[in-house]
């Protein structure tokens, strides 16, 4: 990969711009240079800067400009769902990607209506992975702030008990800018008064460095699937109608759909994870 960069020289400076190949100039002494063939799309966007390069596909969206030196920063509770619930779950996912065809699965181009021919195939992608409880917003931050947003969130976050995190709910959320829309599991009920400690803790440290705070009215859940744009009219009707369903079977709507253990706190800064906490046993 080096090679290959140094071979192009460095895009990185400005991947937002098109590459300008110098042009050979030749003579009757000696052949027309052969220009480099254009370099791979990838090379446009080193690993561990913010966004990545949007190749008219429909999750490679930036979300915020890239800045050259800015860095990504998410801080978040890692989640997985235990493999006991996850044939429950994958059974309205299959549902949802047939009533609403766009779902693709979270953070991937992998449209869930191609999976539907195989369960197992489908529980394993879509829902086999590490989720996220957002306690901040994702922003970009310079280099020269990272070791201390990293060390005040560790210093805020360094006790924490354990406690168990009830998802009780389907729901739907849109992106502040109407680009995408996510089908997510709530936590409403268990652990709720924990993680919302956690976000105001997280927001301190936030505001300490001139960084956007995290919504009002925080609602932790995890993203299990999402589509472009603002369908959330349409997604929404598919929820309420499975809410309908155990109503009139007798489940309450508000009954755990799966719970999990907290077990730590992680701070993402471009493509490294630094571990703020664990949990303390009580």
């Amino acid at each position: 990969m080096d090679a290959l960069i140094a071979s192009y020289g460095d895009t990185s400076s400005d991947s937002e711009s098109d590459s300008q190949l110098p042009v050979a100039v030749s003579d009757n002494r000696s052949p027309p240079a052969t220009l480099l063939p254009p370099p791979p799309i990838d090379l446009l966007n080193p690993p561990n800067t913010i966004g990545t390069f949007d190749r008219n596909t429909t999750s490679r969206i930036r979300n915020f400009p890239h800045i050259e030196g800015n860095y990504a920063l998410h801080v978040y509770i890692p989640v997985f769902i235990p493999s006991e619930r996850k044939k429950e779950l994958g059974q309205f996912l299959k549902k949802a990607a047939t009533l609403v065809p766009g779902l693709h699965v979270v953070d991937i181009d992998v449209p869930l209506l191609m999976l539907l021919k195989d369960e197992e195939k489908l529980i394993q992608a879509a829902l086999g992975r590490e989720f996220h409880i957002s306690l901040g917003r994702t922003v970009p931050i310079r280099v020269h702030q990272i070791d201390s947003v990293v060390a005040m969130l560790r210093q805020k976050l360094q006790f924490q008990k354990r406690y168990l995190i009830d998802f009780n709910k389907w729901e739907v959320f849109v992106n502040d800018d109407k680009t995408r829309t996510f089908l997510s599991v709530e936590n409403t009920a268990g652990g709720l008064a924990e993680i919302t400690k956690q976000i105001q803790a997280v927001n301190e440290v936030y505001k300490l460095h001139n960084l956007p705070e995290f919504y009002k009215d925080p609602r932790p859940h995890i993203s299990v699937a999402w589509a472009v744009g603002d369908i959330s009219q349409s997604l929404k009707r598919v929820v309420e109608g499975e809410m309908k369903i155990h109503m009139n079977v007798g489940v309450l709507p508000t009954r755990s759909m799966f719970t999990c253990k907290f077990s730590n706190i992680v701070c993402k800064i471009g493509n490294k994870t630094y571990n703020i906490c664990g949990s303390q046993g009580q």
